[in-house]
């Protein structure tokens, strides 16, 4: 009963308040929520060509307004500041720390697109079976190469 009385008395305090001349401009306060969904997904709707970034196993993705790169079994793409990786071209993608995108990935040219556009086109099922068949020493190799990155601080940790 007494909540009941209290709730009813702040009603009219607030009331009160409101209807006297002036009243309560300088207490009104603006609320505003920013929330921040993080850019657009990537969507590569069907299997892409790559292009091979030459003296390097890194490939690119040619043909979207975004880049999409693969190295050593996973799709890496950077947005803004922000860097995102997938086991799968298609996703799901999750966030991962600049300092993990192994050096092979960030140091592939600004202007890759331009550098590259001539070197060949690789249909991606032509791509995943080579790919898959690379003999093991050079897998070997690709893995040793990334364990070195890890080992300098880039790959650590899993996200």
């Amino acid at each position: 009963m007494k909540k009941c009385i209290y709730g009813i008395f702040v009603l009219f305090v607030l009331l009160g308040a409101l209807l006297l001349p002036g009243g309560m401009q300088g207490a009104v306060a603006q609320v505003q929520v920013n929330v921040n969904l993080g850019p657009p997904p990537i969507v590569v709707a069907e299997p892409p060509a790559v292009v091979l970034v030459p003296r390097s196993r890194v490939y690119f993705v040619p043909d979207p307004n975004i880049d999409v790169f693969n190295y050593n079994g996973y799709w890496w793409s950077p947005r803004g500041e922000q860097w995102y990786r997938s086991r799968a071209y298609n996703g799901p993608w999750g966030v991962v720390k600049q300092r993990y995108v192994p050096a092979s990935v960030r140091r592939v040219p600004r202007d890759y697109r331009v550098v590259y556009e001539k070197e060949k086109h690789i249909p991606y099922g032509q791509w995943k079976k080579q790919w898959k068949n690379q003999d093991k020493k050079e897998r070997k190799e690709a893995k040793k190469d990334y364990k070195q990155e890890q080992k300098r601080g880039h790959g650590q940790g899993k996200n």
